[in-house]
C-alpha cells in the first residue's frame, strides 16, 4: 500500500544526493526529508489507532511498576528516529571542499572517489527508505 510513496521518496532522495553531488551545491534533502517522515509517520499511527498509539510506548508485557521509566526511555527512542533519518543524510555532504581539493590529484583517483559518492548516495537513499518502511511498520502494527 504504502509501495508509491516509499518508491518516490527513495528516488526524490537519490536525486537530491546527486545533485548536492555538484561543487558548492546544496541538497534539499538535509532540510525537509527527515523531519516530514517522522511527522508524517507519527499522524499516521495516531490516524489508525487514535490513543491505543501512545501504547508504542509501554512495552508489551512490562510490569506496572516500570512503565514511569520506560516511557521516557521509549519516547527519547523514538524521538530519535527523526535524528537517526536526518544523520543518514547529513553524513555525505560535509565533504564539499574535499571534493575540490581533490580535483587536484590525478584524474583516476577523481573518477574513483565520484564513483563512491555516487554509490553513497543510492546507499543512503535505499537506507532511508529502509528506515522510512521500519517506521511506517511500527506506526501501523504498534506491537
Amino acid at each position: 500500500m504504502y509501495l508509491p510513496f516509499i518508491y518516490s521518496l527513495f528516488f526524490f532522495i537519490l536525486i537530491a544526493n546527486l545533485s548536492g553531488n555538484v561543487p558548492y551545491g546544496f541538497t534539499v534533502a538535509t532540510s525537509i526529508s527527515s523531519m516530514t517522515i517522522f511527522i508524517g509517520v507519527t499522524i499516521l499511527g495516531l490516524r489508525l489507532h487514535k490513543v491505543h498509539f501512545f501504547s508504542f510506548f509501554v512495552p508489551s508485557g512490562t510490569p506496572l511498576g516500570l512503565v514511569p521509566l520506560l516511557v521516557p526511555i521509549e519516547l527519547i527512542s523514538y524521538l530519535a528516529r527523526a535524528f537517526s533519518l536526518g544523520v543518514r543524510l547529513f553524513a555525505m555532504f560535509t565533504s564539499g571542499a574535499i571534493t575540490a581539493i581533490i580535483t587536484l590529484i590525478p584524474f583516476s583517483i577523481f573518477i574513483a572517489l565520484i564513483g563512491l559518492e555516487i554509490a553513497v548516495s543510492f546507499i543512503q537513499a535505499y537506507v532511508f527508505c529502509i528506515l522510512t518502511a521500519s517506521y511506517l511498520k511500527d506506526a501501523i502494527d504498534l506491537h
